[in-house]
């Protein structure tokens, strides 16, 4: 069931859409409807932060001052 949306944009890119969306045969809603899809289904297979970045980071050298800071807060 299709449902109305209103949004807001800048005129000039109105005016593009437009006439991209007609110079493949398409309409304007039909145009940002395929582009709402298309960014959707491309973050939904984007894994998240913490899997993107598990096992990248080396653990500090226990000798460093730095590392007696932090443990004496953290730990």
């Amino acid at each position: 069931m299709k449902k109305r949306l209103t949004i807001s944009v800048d005129a000039d890119v109105i005016a593009i859409a437009k006439r991209y969306a007609n110079s493949r045969g398409i309409s304007l809603s039909a145009l940002i409807e395929q582009s709402i899809r298309e960014t959707v289904k491309a973050k939904g297979d984007t894994p998240s932060f913490a899997s993107r970045w598990r096992g990248e980071f080396r653990a500090a050298e226990r000798k460093a001052p730095r590392y007696d800071a932090l443990a004496k807060k953290y730990l």
